[in-house]
């Protein structure tokens, strides 16, 4: 199952990717496998030497008996060089770190795509959805005939 963060694309312009691993309890890793799950409003942060994934609800599993809060701060898995890269390109530019998926690899690990990005200003934005309407009419039309 894989939870895509389709707002982001939006709102940020991707400079860079990255993939990293979470700390999941076992609960949260079971609701998850059903995609119960959001990152549309997270964000992730470097605090330490460590990163951080906040406001990523996961649904509490109803069958479990301990039961995690749904919007607890996950720690990221990240090796030291990766960090101090993301911490270096985030501190020159003023870059956030964004997450824009959470999925299953082939072995069965949970990893998050996080990315580098820059905050798009509202004109930009609004380009792109007269780009997209644009060329959504045009599709339109040429399958008419």
């Amino acid at each position: 199952m894989r939870i895509d963060n389709k707002k982001a694309h939006f709102d940020y312009e991707i400079i860079e990717k990255i993939e990293a691993g979470i700390v999941l309890q076992g609960p949260e890793v079971k609701s998850l496998r059903e995609g119960k799950g959001s990152i549309k409003e997270s964000f992730a942060r470097i605090e330490d030497g460590e990163v951080f994934l906040y406001n990523f609800y996961v649904a509490p599993y109803p069958a479990a008996l301990e039961k995690p809060l749904p919007l607890r701060k996950k720690k990221l898995l990240l090796n030291r060089r990766e960090i101090k890269k993301l911490t270096r390109k985030g501190e020159e530019k003023g870059l956030t770190l964004v997450p824009l998926a959470v999925y299953f690899n082939k072995r069965g690990l949970a990893k998050v795509e996080i990315a580098l990005a820059k905050g798009k200003k509202t004109y930009d934005k609004r380009q792109k959805i007269k780009d997209k309407d644009l060329k959504r009419d045009i599709d339109r039309k040429l399958k008419r005939g």
